[in-house]
């Protein structure tokens, strides 16, 4: 396996990395189970694992540790912190008081004394962008933490906190993990020019198009789910299917299972350093890997460029972040006083 530099960082990366939020309740709960696909994974050359304090309410992290005992040194281990751990308002978001607990919860958890990478999952428009550089500053000083990132965060947030940085005497966030997909090309239009611009590493989530671009979901056709152990269900976003209906009859010419011509995809483009995968299962995984060698030829990717234009998306990504701005009914409409006063 060929490794990729994250950013200006120096840390060298697989451009594979594994992702574990389908271990424990969210997903599978055999732990030996998942500990073997980790092992799996890291034997086939992949050194990036990927996990956050909020998947299955930390029994990822659990078991990420577990598998690591040993092989600690040869991870690049990153993890997330912004969503609610538990009821308590404070045991979520961005402030100072949360990132240091939550570290030691993930650090205790993950029986590490740091974190590779740590990354904020979503923005918290309640916290000020210097106050949560300011603690990973402190975190990184202190030796727990190696570099600090962002998860799903709008190009121009991700350009204030850097000019915040500068200004401050701050670390600088290194990385992004953004969703990316052939159906989900927005990113492209700004997220990953600026991203190359400031040096940051970018490792992408969704490949696969949560499940779409495995070939799996048709157009008029019930989901095959058999494989994954999931329950029958249909994809209803035509857009993206009619997507599919098109890269189906590309990726047999090609010769390629679908699910390696969406993940070729995904890590050819220039500004990406590695794409997140997330197996449930050994077989989920082995149908991976057995493509991670694939490159697509330029008539391949012109004719992705045909199907799905660069720099947009084929329909929502339900599971990305949506700024307050578009979310908050009474952020984009004036109170009706004022209405009619006009």
């Amino acid at each position: 396996m060929k490794y990729r530099t994250l950013g200006r960082t120096g840390i060298q990366v697989s451009p594979y990395c594994l992702g574990t939020m389908m271990f424990g309740a969210m997903g599978s709960s055999d732990h030996d189970s998942s500990i073997r696909i980790i092992h799996r994974a890291l034997d086939a050359g992949i050194n990036f694992v990927d996990t956050a304090d909020v998947y299955s309410g930390g029994e990822s992290e659990v078991i990420v540790g577990k598998a690591l005992k040993g092989r600690r040194d040869d991870v690049v281990l990153a993890s997330k912190v912004h969503y609610p751990m538990g009821n308590d308002p404070n045991h979520r978001g961005n402030s100072r008081r949360w990132i240091v607990t939550a570290v030691e919860h993930s650090l205790r958890r993950l029986q590490t004394d740091h974190l590779d990478l740590y990354l904020v999952h979503r923005p918290d428009p309640t916290v000020d962008v210097e106050e949560t550089l300011s603690a990973l500053s402190d975190l990184i000083r202190s030796g727990k933490m190696r570099a600090i990132g962002t998860s799903t965060f709008p190009a121009s947030e991700i350009v204030e906190a850097q000019w915040v940085a500068e200004r401050r005497g701050l670390e600088r966030f290194r990385a992004e993990q953004p969703p990316y997909s052939i159906v989900n090309r927005s990113i492209e239009s700004e997220m990953l020019p600026i991203a190359q611009r400031y040096g940051m590493g970018t490792l992408v989530w969704s490949p696969l198009g949560q499940g779409l671009l495995t070939g799996r979901y048709r157009k008029g056709k019930q989901a095959d789910t058999h494989r994954s152990g999931g329950t029958p269900q249909y994809f209803s976003d035509e857009r993206k299917l009619e997507v599919v209906e098109q890269l189906i009859p590309l990726a047999e010419k090609a010769g390629l299972p679908m699910a390696h011509l969406a993940m070729a995809f995904a890590i050819a483009h220039p500004g990406v350093t590695s794409a997140i995968i997330g197996p449930r299962t050994m077989e989920q995984l082995d149908d991976l890997l057995a493509g991670a060698d694939v490159t697509l030829d330029d008539d391949v990717l012109n004719r992705i460029d045909e199907i799905a234009p660069p720099g947009t998306d084929a329909g929502p990504n339900q599971a990305a972040y949506t700024p307050p701005a578009v979310s908050t009914v009474s952020l984009r409409r004036r109170p009706v006083a004022e209405r009619s006063a006009a």
